[in-house]
């Protein structure tokens, strides 16, 4: 069950800082992997939009280009004040590195300390490409589930119920723990794990492409969430608290 919290288009303040300046250093400076990866998906999503998914192809050539892309093409080591926690035992601060922000995709990068969350959050409309370039993290993702009419029946036929307002069900896809090296995942608009959060165990760098990108002109607000049990609610088979 979720519980979205307010809308928002960029990461909380407080857990997120941009660092554009990133962006004007590297570009005139970049590898050969990463500009072939800026051509392709300016190919790749040059006629796409919200919902439109890249044929099985066009994903195989994205994930092949970043499969075999590491830190050192975008000029990143674990050692660089991104990664460091710092003195303050407050929220750790995650560092945004926009490399190309275009109207069809987006390519940015996420540096996050140890112990460093990307909070629960969705991809609307989006196909999304995420390649972990150094250290490990916990990833936890979720789709939607679509809910039948007769909802209250499935669940309990004797105690009837409906989702509150507000509430979504939502079924886990993946809860595991990745290391690099590994390969490159991808979500879609409506399965692969949209949702999704990131704990880093270690300090972490992580390549995202998202096309189309974040947008509130166009409707493609990211939204963050509050995951609970099922069996959390009043006739989820289960007490408050239980997994």
């Amino acid at each position: 069950m979720w519980n979205p919290s307010p809308t928002a288009h960029s990461f909380p303040p407080s857990v997120l800082a941009r660092r554009s300046e990133f962006r004007k250093r590297k570009l005139g400076l970049m590898p050969s992997a990463v500009r072939r990866l800026l051509d392709t998906c300016g190919e790749v999503f040059a006629d796409g939009g919200a919902g439109i998914v890249p044929s099985s192809e066009d994903v195989d050539r994205i994930m092949s280009i970043l499969d075999g892309i590491d830190a050192s093409d975008v000029g990143l080591t674990p050692d660089m004040s991104y990664f460091r926690r710092g003195a303050s035992r407050g929220t750790p601060v995650i560092t945004y590195l926009p490399i190309r922000e275009l109207e069809q995709f987006s390519m940015v990068i996420f540096c996050l300390p140890p112990s460093g969350v990307i909070p629960l959050h969705d991809h609307p409309g989006m196909t999304v490409f995420t390649k972990l370039l150094f250290g490990s993290m916990h990833i936890k993702s979720y789709d939607w589930v679509n809910v039948p009419q007769n909802l209250a029946e499935l669940v309990n036929p004797l105690q009837p119920t409906s989702l509150p307002p507000g509430l979504r069900l939502a079924k886990v896809k993946r809860d595991a723990i990745f290391t690099a090296p590994c390969r490159t995942s991808v979500l879609y608009p409506e399965d692969g794990g949209n949702l999704h959060c990131f704990r880093a165990r270690t300090c972490c760098a992580v390549l995202d492409v998202l096309g189309p990108p974040y947008s509130s002109a166009r409707g493609r607000d990211c939204t963050y969430y509050h995951d609970r049990p099922y069996a959390w609610f009043p006739g989820g088979r289960g007490e408050p608290g239980s997994r």
